[in-house]
């Protein structure tokens, strides 16, 4: 049985939530005897190859444009490539649903994650929301079946499509246990004396109020932050500016096996986004068992459930740390809390499994 897989870089990982998942996925359906296939965009100019990884088949398309033409592009050239196939094609992001035309004119079985609502970021500009506007209703036109990765997500895409064409299956992480804390000493952090925050330094991820309410006074214990700041960037300076001398901003940190120590002795993983489905940094939170305090809106109390505590902004952030700073008892609590949830909902067997049955289902193909 075959698969083909668009909308990402490639794999291995080394560009996001949704590459990873594609990696996990790969590795998993290889063993159970699957062929899949997956479009690796490539820099520079010339032809397109192929080799194979793990038992995946790698088509390399080169793009010599850069930045978000180069994607399209690249997504336009794999389309086109998966277009001359007969299998069906799982598509992670709606970013150029349009194209996906192609497929659908072929009676090529499309299955679109619709990822989250793009289009209302306050991040991206009247053009780009336009553009993102416009694909999220060409995706939920053109692909025979869409996935939800949140049930807030479905409920939008079910004022675009039917949603009988809708499933949804979350994104899954590791069970995190056992981790060394060798990482911590880098930075002289002790673990259960600090906070981490994990996230894009953009307004909609609430840093500003998370190290607003975090500064108000002497907390004892560190705030981790990652992420890249730039103090020419006029947000990026009122974050560094609001910080307290507990601030400790470490960067953007790729490495697993770091971001899982820090998460894994974390004293709590403090959750910004504002907006978004099931965000990939939440979830593996709660596979670290991190007490969380998260901003208070609908998509974050489908992830972390009624364990959790939250915040709207840097006044409420404040208070409900200085409550659990003084309540031990509580702290643990939550930290067996967020691991329950995480082994109910977001395990990796869990979420892959549920991918190969819809996968089954829609191809057409008998287990």
């Amino acid at each position: 049985m075959k698969l083909r897989i668009l909308g990402i870089r490639g794999v291995p990982a080394a560009h996001g939530g949704f590459e990873t998942f594609a990696e996990y996925l790969c590795l998993y359906l290889v063993e159970k005897g699957w062929k899949p296939v997956v479009y690796c965009q490539e820099d520079g100019d010339g032809e397109m190859w192929t080799d194979e990884w793990e038992g995946v088949e790698r088509i390399h398309i080169p793009v010599k444009q850069s930045g978000p033409l180069g994607t399209i592009i690249f997504d336009w050239k794999t389309n086109l490539h998966a277009a001359k196939s007969q299998e069906p094609c799982l598509i992670l992001g709606y970013n150029t649903a349009i194209f996906t035309v192609l497929l659908r004119l072929k009676g090529i079985i499309s299955i679109i994650n619709m990822d989250g609502i793009e289009w209302s970021r306050a991040k991206w500009g009247p053009i780009a929301k336009l553009w993102f506007w416009f694909n999220d209703w060409a995706g939920c036109w053109l692909g025979n079946h869409l996935v939800a990765d949140h049930p807030e997500i479905k409920n939008h895409l079910s004022t675009r499509a039917n949603p009988k064409k809708i499933t949804m299956i979350p994104y899954g992480a590791e069970d995190v246990v056992d981790i060394s804390p060798e990482p911590l000493a880098k930075w002289s952090l002790e673990p259960n004396r600090y906070l981490t925050v994990i996230a894009r330094p953009e307004p909609e991820n609430s840093l500003l109020e998370i190290v607003e309410g975090f500064s108000k006074e002497q907390r004892g214990i560190k705030l981790v932050v990652l992420g890249n700041y730039d103090s020419t960037n006029p947000f990026h300076k009122k974050v560094l500016d609001a910080a307290s001398n507990e601030v400790l901003f470490v960067g953007a940190i790729y490495d697993k096996s770091i971001v899982q120590a820090l998460r894994y002795y974390s004293l709590a993983y403090v959750h910004g986004h504002q907006v978004g489905g099931t965000n990939p940094s939440l979830v593996e939170a709660l596979g670290a068992g991190n007490a969380i305090i998260a901003h208070d809106n609908r998509f974050n109390k489908w992830v972390a459930g009624q364990g959790a505590v939250y915040f709207s902004d840097a006044t409420t952030f404040s208070a409900e740390l200085d409550m659990l700073l003084h309540d031990s008892t509580k702290l643990e609590t939550m930290k067996n809390e967020a691991k329950a949830r995480f082994l109910k909902d977001f395990t990796w067997i869990n979420v892959l499994k549920q991918y190969e049955d819809l996968i089954i289902q829609q191809g057409g193909y008998i287990k």
